[in-house]
């Protein structure tokens, strides 16, 4: 298990990754532990490493948590949010937006304990649920047939019109499955939603364009045009490193 804290204070990180590492509820689970001190610095991390349980605090200096949370809820793999802040008053709000959690400072280590045996549990249903039925391909129901994809060939899928169209390198497939229906299937880091209409594979983002009212438009390997929505950007841009 990856768990990754983010709070601006050193001696908060220092005390909460101490009582994670305490914690009898991950002693049959191999975890690695991040630290960073600011969203850009969390943003990176989550890049490069599939984190899946993040402590959140919810003033960061002049960020707010809150702001992460918003953009990790684009992702196909997001990870479980435990805010872990010294303000009760924001719980609703919290839970609202998704959080599995909520503690308050100063941490206690029963309280840490209880969050983390919540969190274990559903991460070990969740992960043996994927083993059972995750895949390499992806059977797409046609209006005459089925018909079997490989995932990584995928380069981007878009709605129009209540029809969901899957392209490939070379082919095209139409469906009246849905875009969210997809986005459950391709839960692999390469793919990334950028507009409430579109799915991509970053790896076949050939060229990326200023477009009209300061969006962007995307120029897949196989020539296909994507535009971003404004709301996606800020999480494509931090997915490519931009």
């Amino acid at each position: 298990m990856k768990i990754l804290v983010v709070d601006d204070e050193p001696l908060a990180r220092t005390e909460l990754l101490y009582l994670i590492k305490k914690s009898p509820s991950l002693k049959n689970h191999p975890v690695t532990l991040y630290q960073a001190e600011d969203i850009k610095e969390a943003q990176g991390i989550l890049l490069k490493y599939p984190i899946d349980l993040l402590f959140l605090d919810i003033s960061l200096n002049d960020e707010n948590g809150f702001e992460l949370a918003e953009e990790l809820k684009q992702l196909a793999h997001a990870p479980l949010i435990i805010f872990a802040t010294a303000y009760d008053d924001y719980a609703v709000k919290a839970f609202d937006i998704g959080a599995f959690d909520y503690i308050l400072k100063p941490f206690e280590q029963k309280r840490i304990d209880r969050a983390l045996k919540k969190a274990t549990a559903n991460l070990t249903a969740k992960f043996q649920k994927t083993s059972s039925t995750e895949s390499e391909v992806l059977i797409v129901e046609l209006d005459d047939r089925n018909v079997v994809i490989k995932k990584a060939n995928i380069v981007a899928a878009t709605v129009n019109n209540g029809v969901l169209t899957i392209t490939t390198v070379k082919q095209k497939f139409e469906t009246r499955k849905t875009l969210a229906w997809l986005k459950q299937h391709l839960t692999d880091v390469t793919f990334v939603q950028v507009h409430r209409n579109a799915i991509v594979n970053i790896g076949d983002i050939k060229e990326i364009q200023p477009w009209f009212n300061h969006t962007l438009l995307l120029l897949m390997n196989n020539g296909v045009k994507i535009q971003v929505g404004r709301s996606y950007r800020k999480e494509l841009k931090r997915r490519l490193d931009m």
